[in-house]
């Protein structure tokens, strides 16, 4: 491979750019550099050229055009095996560039402003940038392109043992060309949100979104027939599965990380000590208890049939006597905020069992969920909402106790993580029965109702959405149920708080839907 003989840099983001700029040139690296990186690098006692001193052409429009400029980009561009490049370059005075390190105008900070004008995101708009990255890219066979401070290790070490390659050269290219892909789809999602006044729109009229492979191919998808692969957004800025850390166990399948995601979000919603079992999506058994251990034993016994092969969250760390517990039943994935050294140690007799220690276990923040769907994609505000006590009204003439807000509070969190219809009874903190899934509120109640037996008699019921007919708090009143918090807002509601009023049940509107399909 040839030599680093000459580096443009000229970045953004200054993050390490002086140490990376002083390696470079003591090593003898001539650089050329612009405006306000020129200045930093000066200011540091580093050497380095203008590159309009190099071109002859000084930055001019407010430095709208600094290097766009043919000496520039064949010096980028030239292929060093081709002798008609290389005669170019002879011919006017051609500097080759093997380096070049750029990163472009922070354009999604810029916007991100509530005082943000049009006229300051089109100044944040780079064009030199991304003309020097796509052509560094584009010739990675002959130019190693760095946009990523953190790369400058790396690059700096394979300069010195001599392993900077066409293969390394192409996976810096790769990131480059998502970098640039990246910028312009903010760029594009910006400009098509903007009204007329230029205010914006909440979903812009082009939707660009980059997602990064976390790691090789799934072994296969929902089904062994399909293929699969799982992808972070790194434009979440909460905690997220992709953020966990692998601790042991066997690599995770497409359904693994689909049930866990279910499982740590529902967790996080939780303030007291908590575990949650997930299976196929659903919170299976739900429990909160003052500790860890006591909260998951409930949670399993909840509904121990479906436990078997499921998802357990905490939003503690785990310790040894909880590792135990899990010991005793067949679990596919455990996701807590920390594992204790007691409890690695039991649980690494099963090796198979993944653990994913989070990075944090706070609520899930703001942000965007996607659902394709044939021919299209579902865009929406991800379901954030933590409802609290004050913001509730009981309808009926008779008022919860303090015991049964506690259980509807905590049903009603659960019932948010459940998919549609949604019907979770509970009591003392922990769920008796859960029904999912069911086309009609009705066969959710006795399908949780069943489940829960006797001990459901005086518990506490959360639905994710109103009652349409007087029927299902007649299935409520007939399983023992004493309390329920719904939505309200149907056309019956009169009807519903009636039938309630009838059976002695406290009913809680919360004025608030949790559909999840």
């Amino acid at each position: 491979m040839s030599a680093i003989t000459r580096a443009l840099i000229s970045v953004s983001d200054k993050t390490g750019v002086v140490d990376f700029a002083r390696v470079l040139a003591e090593r003898g690296v001539d650089i050329l550099s612009t405006g306000g990186t020129a200045k930093l690098l000066r200011d540091e006692g580093i050497k380095c050229r203008d590159v309009s001193d190099y071109t002859g052409f000084p930055e001019m429009m407010d430095g709208r055009v600094k290097t766009l400029n043919p000496k520039v980009h064949g010096g980028i561009l030239a292929r060093r095996d081709n002798e008609g490049d290389l005669a170019s370059m002879a011919e006017h005075g051609i500097e080759q560039i093997d380096l070049v390190c750029v990163n472009l105008y922070p354009f999604r900070q810029a916007v991100a402003k509530e005082d943000c004008t049009t006229s300051d995101a089109v100044e944040n708009i780079d064009i030199g940038g991304p003309c020097m990255v796509r052509a560094s890219a584009k010739n990675h066979k002959f130019v190693t392109i760095v946009v990523d401070p953190d790369d400058y290790a790396m690059v700096l070490a394979c300069i010195d043992d001599d392993s900077l390659d066409e293969d390394k050269r192409r996976a810096l290219a790769v990131k480059a060309f998502a970098h640039t892909a990246a910028y312009d789809g903010a760029i594009a999602n910006y400009f098509s949100s903007l009204n007329k006044d230029g205010s914006r729109r909440k979903f812009p009229d082009v939707f660009t979104r980059q997602f990064i492979k976390t790691a090789d191919e799934l072994r296969y998808g929902e089904n062994p027939h399909q293929d699969g692969a799982f992808y972070a957004d790194p434009e979440d800025a909460g905690i997220s599965l992709a953020d966990c850390e692998v601790l042991q166990g066997k690599a995770l399948s497409y359904n693994n990380i689909a049930d866990a995601d279910a499982a740590f979000g529902c967790v996080r919603d939780f303030i007291e000590t908590t575990a949650v079992i997930v299976k196929h999506a659903n919170p299976c058994g739900v429990a909160s208890d003052e500790t860890l251990a006591d909260a998951y034993e409930k949670a399993r016994a909840a509904d121990s049939v479906s436990a078997f092969g499921g998802i357990a969250a905490f939003n503690r760390e785990l310790d040894e006597a909880t590792a135990k517990l899990i010991a005793e039943t067949f679990m596919e994935v455990v996701i807590a905020p920390g594992f204790s050294d007691g409890a690695r140690a039991v649980l690494a007799a099963k090796k198979n069992l993944r653990l994913l220690l989070a990075p944090g276990i706070e609520p899930v923040s703001g942000g965007l969920e996607f659902k394709r769907v044939n021919g299209g994609l579902l865009v929406q505000e991800r379901d954030a909402h933590q409802l609290e006590r004050k913001d509730c009204k009981v309808v009926t003439k008779r008022q919860p106790s303090d015991e049964e807000w506690r259980d509807l509070l905590f049903g009603w969190t659960v019932a948010k993580h459940v998919k549609s219809n949604a019907i979770v009874f509970s009591k003392g903190g922990v769920t008796l029965g859960v029904g999912a899934g069911q086309m009609n509120r009705v066969n959710s109640t006795r399908i949780a109702a069943h489940h829960g037996g006797e001990a459901i008699k005086d518990s506490a019921v959360a639905s994710d959405a109103f009652f349409p007919f007087r029927d299902g708090v007649d299935a409520l009143a007939e399983a023992g149920a004493k309390a329920v918090i719904q939505p309200g807002s149907s056309v019956r509601d009169e009807e519903v708080i009636a039938a309630a009023d009838e059976h002695g049940i406290a009913m809680v509107f919360t004025g608030i839907r949790h559909f999840r399909h």
